[in-house]
C-alpha cells in the first residue's frame, strides 16, 4: 500500500508541464514574402515631400515580457506600443486581410505633451507591407502620443475613392528606469558596507577582549620576603 501512496504524492508534488509559447496572432506580422519594410522619415514642417528612403527588417516573433517591456494598446486594439527598458519603443499594428490589399501606405505621427501644448517629434511614411516600427530613443517621464493612419489606394477617375480611415492612437510614458536602477545599486552597496562595518566591530571587540585584556587586567604576583 505504501508504493501507490508514494507515487500519488510524487505526482501531486511534480511541477506542471511547460506550456508551449503561444504563436503570434494573425495580422501582427507581415507576410512571409515581405522581408523588408520601406519607410521614409519626413522632415519637420508643412511640406510632405523630402526625406530619405530607408529599409528595415521586421521584428518577427517579438514578445513583450515584463519587467523588461510594458505594452500599451490603442482604443481599437489594433495598435500597440511596446516600451522597452532601453528607452526604445517598438510600435506594432495589425490589419484585417480584407483591408490589406486596399492600403497604399501608413502615416505615423508622433507628438509629446508639454506644459501648455503638444510638440511634434517625428513623422514617418511606411510602406503597405510594414507592421512595426522602432522608435530608438524616448525621454523618461514624457507623455507621448503615436497616431497611425492607413492611406488608401489612389482610385481611378471613374471609380469612387475609398474613404479615409480614422487614425489609431496610443499614449504612453516611459518610466524612469535609470533612477530606479541607481537606487537599487546604492542600496546594495550600502548593505555591503554595513555588513563590513559589523564584521570589523566584532573583530575589534574580539581582539580587545581576548588579547589585550589578559596583559593589563591580571594582577602581578607578589614576591615573598
Amino acid at each position: 500500500m505504501r508504493a501507490p501512496l508514494l507515487l500519488l504524492l510524487l505526482a501531486a508534488c511534480a511541477p506542471p508541464p511547460c506550456a508551449a509559447a503561444a504563436p503570434t496572432p494573425p495580422g501582427w506580422e507581415p507576410s512571409a514574402d515581405a522581408p523588408w519594410c520601406p519607410y521614409k522619415v519626413l522632415p519637420e514642417g508643412p511640406e510632405a515631400g523630402g526625406g530619405r528612403l530607408c529599409f528595415r527588417s521586421p521584428a518577427r516573433g517579438f514578445r513583450c515580457q515584463a519587467p523588461g517591456c510594458a505594452a500599451h494598446a490603442s482604443a481599437g486594439r489594433s495598435l500597440r506600443a511596446n516600451v522597452l527598458r532601453n528607452r526604445s519603443v517598438l510600435l506594432q499594428w495589425r490589419l484585417a486581410p480584407a483591408e490589406a490589399h486596399r492600403v497604399r501606405a501608413f502615416a505615423l505621427n508622433c507628438s509629446w505633451r508639454g506644459a501648455y501644448t503638444r510638440f511634434p517629434c517625428e513623422r514617418v511614411l511606411l510602406g503597405a507591407s510594414c507592421r512595426d516600427y522602432l522608435l530608438p530613443d524616448v525621454h523618461d517621464g514624457v507623455r507621448y502620443r503615436l497616431c497611425l493612419q492607413s492611406l488608401p489606394l489612389r482610385a481611378e477617375p471613374a471609380v469612387a475613392p475609398e474613404p479615409v480611415a480614422s487614425a489609431e492612437c496610443v499614449e504612453f510614458a516611459a518610466e524612469p528606469a535609470g533612477m530606479r536602477e541607481i537606487v537599487v545599486a546604492m542600496t546594495a552597496v550600502g548593505g555591503s558596507i554595513c555588513v563590513m562595518l559589523v564584521v570589523i566591530c566584532l573583530l575589534v571587540a574580539y581582539i580587545t577582549e581576548n588579547l589585550m585584556h589578559p596583559a593589563f587586567g591580571r594582577p602581578g604576583l607578589r614576591r615573598q620576603p
